[in-house]
């Protein structure tokens, strides 16, 4: 997954995605990228990536392909890769015992970084489970950051929702608005199998809602607007054009 924040369109000529906080200030950084300072408490990618660094920082990076990372065949498939749109099954007890949805996991883990990601979800990298993993920082250096969440579901959504700029590293070089709960209830698995209770608000209970949509083979394209959907219909195109063979719109 990736995002981007509202204020910067505004501000600057970059494709910018959306923060509803208060105003940011645009710097020129020493390396040519936009570095925004003011108020943040979440990450975004923007055609790239809007780090979070402490409260009060963001960074701009160019979005990445990773094409092949090492130590792990898991690469992303780029929409409309039929994967994206297939049934997704439930992790069993023995693959969780045997080690290879841990496995899975790691290296999903290993990808997501490489694609300065924050989020994943198992159908985007060709495994059909019920499976994401996220780090709300995408800080591969914190590591306790990390969530693996095994055969989760939404339990309860909030009425109140919120409205945010929503990118995903399957739909490169893309973005638009998304309307999500601003908090959820899940239940899911963690590696071992122990069963698990989370409320999530905010940011992390966006990133998990995207996550979650593509376990149901929903992609974020879903739930655009009309008007939004019309304006990335050119990259869609694009992306049908070179990964359509054989793909699920």
């Amino acid at each position: 997954m990736r995002f981007a924040s509202s204020m910067i369109a505004a501000l600057c000529a970059l494709a910018a995605p959306r923060h509803h906080a208060a105003a940011f200030t645009v710097v020129s950084s020493a390396v040519g990228r936009s570095v925004l300072s003011g108020p943040a408490t979440h990450s975004f990618r923007i055609p790239g990536t809007l780090r979070h660094f402490g409260t009060g920082l963001f960074s701009a990076v160019e979005e990445v392909d990773p094409g092949v990372v090492e130590g792990t065949d898991l690469r992303v498939l780029k929409y409309p890769d039929p994967s994206l749109r297939a049934e997704n099954s439930e992790c069993t007890d023995e693959e969780l015992k045997d080690g290879s949805i841990s496995k899975i996991a790691k290296e999903m883990f290993m990808v997501m970084y490489a694609a300065e990601g924050v989020g994943l979800a198992a159908p985007q990298v060709g495994v059909n489970k019920r499976l994401m993993v996220y780090n709300e920082s995408g800080d591969k250096k914190k590591w306790l950051d990390e969530i693996v969440m095994v055969n989760p579901k939404i339990v309860e959504f909030s009425e109140a929702k919120d409205v945010e700029i929503e990118g995903c590293l399957s739909f490169p070089n893309m973005n638009g608005k998304v309307q999500r709960s601003k908090w959820i209830k899940v239940e899911a698995q963690n590696l071992k199998g122990k069963k698990i209770k989370k409320k999530f608000k905010g940011w992390e209970a966006r990133i998990f809602q995207h996550e979650y949509d593509h376990l149901d083979g929903v992609v974020y394209i879903d739930r655009l607007d009309e008007e939004d959907r019309k304006e990335v219909q050119p990259v869609l195109d694009d992306l049908i054009e070179t990964f359509g063979e054989g793909g699920e719109l």
